[in-house]
């Protein structure tokens, strides 16, 4: 099953069950979802799915550091909430150890050298690593890697 169609058998579980919060969230994951569509004017895969599916919860992460910065616990609770029910949709994170060895395989297939080499190893990193790693911390670790 795809992952669009997952949200939307998500969507009617939970009118049918009356869960009104999953079903707000899961409402705007798919009107984001339709809205790239129609701008772009494809039909989005799993994996432009899961790139739209990040961007929301990197958008929700952004607010809730506003909001607790301008003393709203209780709008950044809500968008902590948003960011659990948006979270079950993408797969499970690697672990730091696991980021490494994934920068150590690409470092080696395209025989990074250096700091200058940094983009042409991101650039094989991004794909393999889409929605299972933070692509800051994967930057940092890379530069560490390139570094010394």
């Amino acid at each position: 099953m795809s992952l669009k169609q997952q949200l939307v058998d998500d969507m009617k579980a939970a009118m049918k069950s009356g869960d009104k919060h999953s079903l707000g969230v899961i409402r705007l994951a798919n009107a984001a979802i339709k809205q790239k569509e129609v701008d772009e004017r494809v039909e989005l895969d799993d994996a432009q799915v899961l790139a739209v599916l990040e961007k929301m919860v990197k958008q929700r992460r952004d607010s809730v550091s506003q909001y607790e910065a301008a003393g709203r616990a209780d709008l950044a609770d809500i968008e902590k909430a948003e960011i659990v029910v948006v979270e079950r949709y993408l797969p499970a994170k690697l672990g730091e150890a696991e980021i490494r060895a994934a920068i150590d395989a690409a470092v080696a297939e395209t025989g990074a050298a250096g700091p200058a080499d940094m983009g042409k190893v991101m650039g094989v990193l991004k794909p393999r690593l889409a929605g299972q790693a933070d692509m800051g911390q994967v930057s940092a670790l890379l530069k560490q890697r390139l570094a010394g």
